[in-house]
């Protein structure tokens, strides 16, 4: 497997649940009041079968008016049209944004030849309308334009690729394990965001169910140190592929 990090960038969110572009180089902290500080790193993945996208990051477009995301499948050596698999950890807008593009004032699918992977539940709640977390319209611009596997539960999607409902950061996230060979890759989404979240322990609050997002976390972060998966970071700052172990109760992670 091949393995490529789409960073789309640093931003800051206040309780409007904007995402405003920040610069660390050049933007002040102070002059983002009450706000939470993400990055946002979507992957690609490369096997011999299938190029996977696992979740999609914000849709935000560079000066040239291209995806971001689909200007890093570019430069990787591919084509968005060649994505055979969209994997959605859960449907949150800073995860699911780039699902759809804006073209002639219209939302179109990002990844039209692709089969999205998307628990049932989440679909549903995201299409209710109850939570600003989530933008309909993104969803409705893929209803009979993609190929929608709606998963229910936990189970194999292909022989090497398995899905596992958990429900930590919302009560329909999922996770994937992908394993081809001696190749093994763990992607938690927003149940193992970043390295730092397993050398640390705490409850967040934007998690639906805290407590168990970190017994989560410590749960995947062993797997992933006694038998060699490689994980992925969704938000973090600087390592977004790692390999875990585990000494003396306390983790360790490196660069992949």
């Amino acid at each position: 497997m091949k393995i490529f990090a789409l960073g789309e960038g640093s931003y800051s969110v206040d309780a409007t649940k904007k995402f405003i572009p920040f610069n660390p180089e050049t933007d002040n902290y102070r002059e983002r009041p009450a706000s939470l500080f993400i990055h946002v790193n979507p992957f690609l993945i490369k096997t011999d079968t299938d190029l996977i996208v696992l979740d999609t990051g914000l849709g935000y477009k560079n000066k040239d008016g291209e995806l971001i995301i689909h200007r890093h499948i570019r430069k990787a050596g591919f084509q968005p049209e060649d994505v055979t698999l969209v994997l959605m950890s859960h449907l949150h807008y800073d995860h699911s944004g780039g699902l759809v593009v804006e073209h002639n004032g219209k939302l179109v699918p990002s990844f039209p030849q692709a089969e999205h992977v998307i628990q049932k539940g989440e679909w549903e709640f995201g299409m209710s309308g109850k939570s600003s977390s989530y933008h309909k319209e993104i969803f409705e611009a893929l209803v009979n334009r993609v190929n929608i596997n709606f998963v229910d539960g936990s189970g194999q999607l292909q022989n090497d690729i398995r899905y596992e409902l958990s429900g930590g950061h919302c009560p329909f996230h999922q996770v994937f394990w992908l394993e081809k060979g001696s190749d093994k890759v763990f992607f938690g989404g927003d149940e193992l965001p970043e390295p730092e979240q397993l050398i640390r322990k705490f409850i967040a609050k934007y998690d639906f169910d805290g407590r168990k997002a970190m017994q989560l976390r410590e749960e995947y972060g062993k797997i992933a140190a006694e038998e060699g998966w490689t994980c992925l970071f969704y938000h973090t700052k600087s390592l977004s592929v790692g390999k875990v172990s585990y000494l003396d109760d306390h983790f360790k992670i490196d660069p992949a």
